[in-house]
């Protein structure tokens, strides 16, 4: 897909999509007395989504206007414009439409970079589909984009660019996620990392198990014991402010497949389980846009790749493992092995890569979905100031994120009788003992814990969402590096 300002005229599109707020049809010059006469015999009331289509012949040319509604004007935000756009685009699809103009808008509360962003990545998203394993697949054409109506061509072309870098990031992860885990093995990530960090301006650097054991991770190490298919430890590095000292570390849960080990999961609950390295893809991806973008930031990337398998080698509930640290834990579950990984990838990139700030994101527990399902990524923190800036980032990039209590209470569940911790708090507040066992690694630096185990995977096509792998968190980490 091709983004471009004002490269096609809008008489010579084969598409043209138009976004219409509830009874605002003053605003879309050209289409007034059209969009009236929708609204006044109620064919169209402008529902955030809504899709009506108008088609005609003019000059031989087919074309359609392809109205999509955004809602009330006062209720518009960046996540409803991207859930209406990638609606329109899908609609074009089916129109088997090669060129579009999309006309731009101006929305009270929303200033002109939220909306194109916004647009490009409705449209980026919705035209998303992993199908490299049908055999029967029909290759999509190229559709070229045109936004019109800017009100400056110079900054809308810097919008759209980086939206399209965060479209291109997104969607990066979004097929790591996808990918089945006996192609996405440990080596296969590591080897996308390194094409990223070729392609996109950043060093990488890829541990393999007998360097990961001279650096003592015994507790990533006891992970992998169940597989054949040995780890990797990513290491991502982009500097881009040499006159800083301040390094933002970001560290990513890369279970390429979790079967739960001994602590097995059910049948069903291990199909998605490729999806269980999609705070890794999140890092691999955020890194990748942050050097593409050329961001005055230092940032190290970190993913302890592994598989969690079941052999006469693997580790065992009731065993107590060392860990990079020095710190021991009691494993009470197998299956609560991504806390175990990051413990150690964590303590590298404070100890090792002498990040000052640092941010772990994973698929980590079914109870971040019982508690907040879907929608919203589970936050635990140990520093207002740094969460006050997620909360920044998370709000440009439309990603919702709840922060949940941290309380020394909490910290007293993963205190082991035999060990230094133990790798579950119990079956209560599992999110918040999953996240502050993570912390106990962090080294008292600034730190944000981001259980993505309800946003990273959607069952079915929602919105902007297809169904699989979401990309969740590449937009927010990105933000979260410019911080501006």
């Amino acid at each position: 897909m091709k983004f471009g300002i004002n490269t096609i005229q809008i008489e010579a599109a084969d598409a043209v999509i138009i976004p219409v707020m509830h009874k605002e049809f003053e605003k879309i010059e050209g289409f007034e007395n059209t969009i009236k006469h929708l609204f006044d015999t109620e064919k169209f009331k402008a529902e955030c989504g809504e899709i009506f289509v108008l088609s005609s012949l003019k000059n031989d040319n087919y074309q359609n206007i392809v109205f999509v509604g955004i809602g009330k004007e006062k209720e518009v935000s960046g996540e409803k414009i991207r859930n209406a756009f990638s609606k329109a685009i899908k609609k074009c699809r089916e129109l088997k439409v090669e060129k579009v103009f999309v006309n731009n808008i101006e929305i009270e509360g929303l200033n002109c970079n939220q909306v194109i962003n916004a647009m490009v990545e409705g449209i980026g998203f919705g035209d998303y589909k992993f199908d490299k394993y049908k055999t029967d697949k029909k290759e999509q054409k190229d559709i070229e984009i045109s936004i019109g109506n800017v009100p400056s061509e110079k900054d809308v072309k810097e919008y759209v660019s980086e939206a399209v870098t965060l479209v291109q990031a997104t969607l990066f992860a979004r097929d790591l996620v996808n990918e089945p885990a006996n192609v996405m093995t440990p080596k296969a990530l590591a080897k996308a990392a390194s094409n990223a960090g070729k392609e996109c301006g950043f060093k990488v650097e890829v541990f393999d198990k007998a360097q990961i054991k001279e650096l003592n991770m015994k507790a990533f190490l006891s992970v992998t014991a169940g597989s054949e298919n040995p780890p990797r430890l990513i290491v991502m590095k982009y500097f881009g402010d040499k006159d800083s000292k301040e390094i933002l570390g970001l560290v990513g849960k890369g279970l390429t497949y979790d079967s739960g080990g001994y602590s097995i999961k059910t049948n069903s609950g291990m199909v998605t389980m490729k999806s269980d390295m999609g705070g890794g893809a999140a890092v691999i991806g955020a890194i990748s846009a942050i050097a593409k973008r050329k961001l005055k930031v230092n940032v190290v990337a970190v993913v302890a790749a592994c598989e969690n398998l079941i052999s006469g080698g693997a580790y065992k509930p009731g065993d107590i493992i060392g860990s990079m640290a020095g710190k021991t834990i009691e494993v009470l579950s197998t299956d609560a092995e991504g806390r175990l990984t990051l413990a150690d990838a964590v303590y590298y990139a404070v100890s090792k890569e002498n990040v000052t700030r640092v941010v772990d994101i994973a698929t980590l527990t079914g109870a971040a979905l019982t508690a907040l399902g879907i929608t919203t990524t589970a936050v635990v923190a140990n520093d207002k100031n740094f969460y006050s800036e997620l909360e920044k980032a998370s709000f440009k990039s439309g990603e919702k994120m709840w922060q949940l209590p941290a309380f020394d209470e909490y910290k007293k569940l993963i205190k082991s009788d035999i060990a230094d911790l133990k790798n579950t708090g119990g079956k209560f507040a599992g999110t918040i003992t999953a996240g502050l066992f993570i912390g106990e690694f962090a080294q008292k630096k600034p730190w944000l814990h981001l259980d993505i185990a309800g946003t990273a995977w959607r069952d079915n096509e929602d919105g902007y969402y297809s169904k699989g792998g979401t990309g969740a968190g590449v937009r927010t980490l990105y933000y979260l590096a410019k911080n501006e």
